[in-house]
Order: C-alpha cells, then structure tokens, then sequence
C-alpha cells in the first residue's frame, strides 16, 4: 500500500511520559511546552499535515500540591483554546516501597496516574478504524503502546490503507533510554525543536 500524497497526522501526546523524557534529557523542570507548537514541528519535518491535537495527563489535586495544581489548571486553558483535546485524570496518592542498591528499603508517598494509558490507546484505534488520520504521532516511549501499535497495523490490513505510527520523544545529553515505542517508526526530538516550542519563549 502506498501512502497518500498528503499524509494527514494526528498527534496523541503522554504528558507525563514526555515531561519526564525533556526532563531527562534537557534538565528542563516544568512542562511548559506549547504542544501545538511542538507536534507541528515534528509533523512538518516529516512532511505530514497535522489535522488534529489530544493531550492527556495526571494532574496534582489541589489537596496534594496547590501550586501545580493551578500551574497546571491554567496550561490545560490554554491547550483547550488551541483546540486541543485535553483528557486529564487526578494523580492519586500511595504509599510505595522502594529497594535500593545497598539493600535498604524505603518508604514513601508517590503520586501515580491511573487510566491514562488505556484512555489514549482507545482513542488511538478510534482515529484509525474512522479514518480520521493517516499517521498516529505518539509523544510517548511507553512500551505499552507496543500492543496498540501492532493493532493500528492490523486496522490498516483490514482496510487496505497506508497506515503509519511513530513515536517521537526528547533525546538530548541527559538520556539514558533512547528507545521508542516497539514497532513504531522513532522520531527523537533535539534540544533546538522543543525549546523553540516552550510556552515561556512566545
């Protein structure tokens, strides 16, 4: 199957995974990027047209961290005045254990998201079985998106179209996993790309 002349991209962005990637690899510490900006960068690298933009993340309670809460309250504003499709869950409280090298054990509370994965995953199979895009564009490098992709390429045996999913993420100094999501098409994003797109520089 070929691709078509106008390859139509729609951008399915892991919040968390991607800050934790740009802080890893540019020691960059709030997620201040314009994720417009930063998914029609990549798109018009590759030569796609980006037609559609969702978001998805974890977000603190304002019980948990006041200030982040509403850091976060005002960003995902401005995401849903862009036309982002904005999908948020509440970071949830634990208690973890954690073994470290000497042999030690220690105790402490993390906060974890819960149905983000699955969430981005459905709408993934949702645009390719409507034909909404022709490439998925997953800010993530979630191994778990592995399955999702080897069902997008199913969806487009059934249907007999060209369809392609790529997973972009930071690389810079700082990273240590420089892996994308298996079975997808790797497309690392330089210290130059995602600076130009953080929301404190427009």
């Amino acid at each position: 199957m070929l691709p078509p002349s106008v390859s139509r991209a729609a951008s399915f962005i892991d919040g968390q995974n991607l800050f934790a990637s740009a802080r890893s690899a540019f020691a960059i510490r709030t997620p201040s990027v314009d994720v417009v900006a930063l998914s029609r960068a990549v798109t018009t690298a590759l030569g796609w047209r980006l037609t559609e933009v969702r978001f998805y993340s974890g977000v603190p309670t304002a019980k948990d961290n006041e200030r982040l809460h509403h850091a976060w309250a005002s960003q995902l504003r401005g995401m849903r005045a862009q036309g982002v499709g904005v999908t948020v869950r509440p970071l949830r409280r634990h208690r973890k254990r954690v073994r470290l090298d000497d042999g030690r054990t220690v105790e402490g509370a993390v906060l974890e998201e819960k149905g983000i994965d699955v969430r981005i995953a459905l709408d993934v199979v949702r645009a390719v079985t409507e034909g909404r895009c022709d490439v998925i564009l997953l800010f993530s490098q979630d191994q778990d998106f592995a399955e999702v992709a080897a069902e997008v390429r199913t969806i487009s045996r059934e249907q007999r179209r060209w369809v392609k999913i790529a997973s972009a993420y930071p690389v810079g100094d700082g990273t240590v996993n420089r892996r994308g999501v298996d079975r997808t098409d790797w497309v690392p994003i330089d210290r130059a790309t995602y600076e130009a797109c953080l929301l404190h520089r427009r």
